[in-house]
């Protein structure tokens, strides 16, 4: 976790959702998404810090994730 609540709290709900939605949301965040308005409370920050978040998790992943 990066220390920022918010953030933090999204994180966990996405990664439920599992890995192909976790690289959509991430590629969403780089093109400038907002996650079907899931981030939208999120500052411009937030959102990059949210995208950097997902990415470590994923890359944990690489190529293997199954869900």
């Amino acid at each position: 976790m990066i220390g920022n609540p918010k953030v933090d709290a999204l994180v966990e709900t996405l990664c439920e959702d599992g890995c192909r939605d976790v690289r959509a949301y991430i590629e969403a965040l780089t093109c400038g998404g907002d996650l079907d308005g899931r981030a939208e409370h999120l500052s411009e920050e937030e959102r990059l810090l949210l995208r950097d978040e997902l990415q470590a998790i994923m890359k944990v992943y690489g190529d293997k994730c199954r869900l």
